[in-house]
């Protein structure tokens, strides 16, 4: 009997009853991401991912001739006020920060990590930099090729002394964006914090001046305009301000 053919209540039964068995093993420092079918459905997958493919496989990279003109759709300037998502606090922040041209932008590394403390651009650049040329992955259909240039995210968090019981880190932006991310993702080699884009500094319509790229998801979990990174042991879904109570998935693994 094929899948058209299987009364539906059949179906869903055994699909619970799948996603049933790949949740038997989770702990609490696993997003529960579930609750309804959608979200058991998320969790299938990253369960499915993190199980069955390579930790550390890298995505493809491209050659400089293959960049191609990429949107910025979104937030295009955190510190205007018709924008959505604007923040009054944040916002007047942001404009501050961009008049000075992110002279004394700083940001802030907390949570469970022995050096807690802050880093300048300057700071960021001094850091051994990566650079790769990959394909932003949209969500709602488009994708882009673009060079980024930026620190490894492993190496800032080795540079606050990552604690043996950490997790997940969580990124806050100035867009009032907040997302996070696990640790196998967060230490992956090609998950950076960058600063520039197609050999420039990083434009404002892409996230300027540091901006998330995690290349093994799709570009919605690639946050613009950080200001502040927190190192948990718990998984946080960010309530209103994070994907899932916006209708977006947690893990949007590729």
């Amino acid at each position: 009997m094929n899948k058209s053919s299987m009364p539906r209540r059949t179906f869903i039964k055994g699909l619970t009853a799948s996603a049933g068995m790949l949740l038997a093993g989770c702990t609490q420092t696993e997003p529960p991401t579930y609750g309804n079918l959608l979200r058991m459905g998320d969790l299938l997958t990253y369960k499915a991912h993190r199980l069955l493919l390579p930790a550390r496989s890298l995505v493809r990279e491209y050659e400089y001739s293959d960049i191609s003109s990429a949107p910025a759709i979104g937030t295009t300037n955190p510190a205007d006020p018709w924008q959505a998502g604007f923040d009054p606090e944040y916002g007047d922040a942001y404009d501050r920060l961009l008049k000075d041209d992110f002279a004394d932008w700083r940001l802030t590394v907390e949570g469970r990590v022995s050096r807690p403390g802050s880093f300048s651009l300057t700071d960021l650049k001094r850091m051994q930099a990566r650079t790769q040329i990959t394909r932003h992955t949209c969500e709602e259909g488009w994708s882009a090729i673009a060079q980024w240039t930026g620190v490894p995210l492993s190496s800032v968090l080795e540079a606050a002394g990552i604690q043996p019981d950490a997790r997940f880190v969580q990124f806050f932006a100035y867009d009032n964006w907040e997302d996070g991310i696990d640790m196998l993702d967060a230490l992956h080699p090609q998950t950076i914090l960058a600063y520039g884009m197609n050999g420039r500094d990083l434009p404002i319509g892409h996230g300027a001046p540091l901006r998330l790229r995690v290349e093994t998801q799709l570009g919605y979990k690639s946050l613009k305009f950080l200001r502040r990174i927190v190192v948990t042991h718990e998984f946080d879904d960010h309530g209103i301000f994070g994907n899932i109570q916006n209708g977006w998935a947690w893990y949007a693994g590729i």
